[in-house]
């Protein structure tokens, strides 16, 4: 199983989560990119400290929305987001080679994120952006998505990913963060619900239901209370049930 954070989502002075903790946690690590969060020497740092301890480095792609953390949907002509995702890729990996690796796959951020679940003219300019860029270059999202059904039949390699702290509808979508309950706290919990969906086990749904997941990566966030202890209660969790952890991306 891969274990997934997303980092590097500070700007110049002002910092959020501890990027140098989860980097001994995960096996991957979504960077931002500069556009939702992050800038060039924030992304020259991360991309350095994760090369120097094997992590592979992912483009956290988002909408050009920092003042709303990406958490805002931008209704962007298809042609300018997809050549606002070649922008960021290109800008990580060219600080991910200096540090020695290079990006490795592709995660979109937020508003992005669930907004190519289902749009579709969106959903298809990430993938162009992605495809142009790299195609051999793996994507990393919600399944079910209409931009991993749109990867997979351009040919890209499409990987599922769950997520550990975020509560799931009974379709398998995440609960609205306006919501109340629809981050989880609790690291034991949070513990217990990735070892099931890492062994094939269901988890409870919001509706008090059994949701059954199959990931190839967990994303353990950076930015909630408590993260890394979280992160390290999952990791240890994991492989005291007996699942090995290592990045999906080589």
């Amino acid at each position: 199983m891969d274990l997934n954070a997303d980092l590097g989502e500070g700007f110049g002075s002002w910092s959020m989560g501890d990027d140098l903790a989860l980097l001994d946690v995960v096996t991957s690590a979504n960077v931002a990119c500069g556009f939702h969060a992050g800038d060039p020497s924030i992304m020259r740092r991360v991309t350095g400290a994760a090369a120097e301890r094997g992590v592979a480095i992912g483009a956290h792609v988002g909408y050009n929305d920092k003042p709303g953390f990406g958490r805002r949907f931008i209704d962007i002509e298809p042609a300018a987001l997809r050549d606002e995702v070649v922008y960021q890729i290109a800008a990580l990996d060219a600080f991910a080679r200096i540090g020695g690796s290079r990006v490795r796959y592709v995660k979109p951020h937020g508003a992005l994120y669930n907004t190519i679940v289902h749009h579709e003219q969106q959903a298809a300019a990430v993938v162009e952006a992605v495809a142009e860029y790299d195609a051999t270059l793996p994507v990393l999202g919600l399944p079910g998505a209409a931009w991993l059904r749109l990867a997979a039949a351009r040919g890209l390699t499409v990987v599922h990913e769950a997520f550990a702290d975020r509560a799931y509808n009974p379709d398998g979508t995440l609960v609205s963060r306006r919501l109340e309950g629809a981050v989880l706290h609790d690291g034991t919990t949070i513990a217990a619900r990735c070892i099931a969906m890492a062994t094939g086990e269901p988890i409870e749904d919001s509706a008090g239901g059994s949701l059954r997941l199959s990931p190839g990566s967990i994303c353990v966030h950076g930015d909630t209370p408590g993260a890394v202890e979280i992160a390290r209660t999952v990791r240890a969790g994991l492989t005291g049930a007996g699942v090995s952890l290592s990045p999906f991306a080589t």
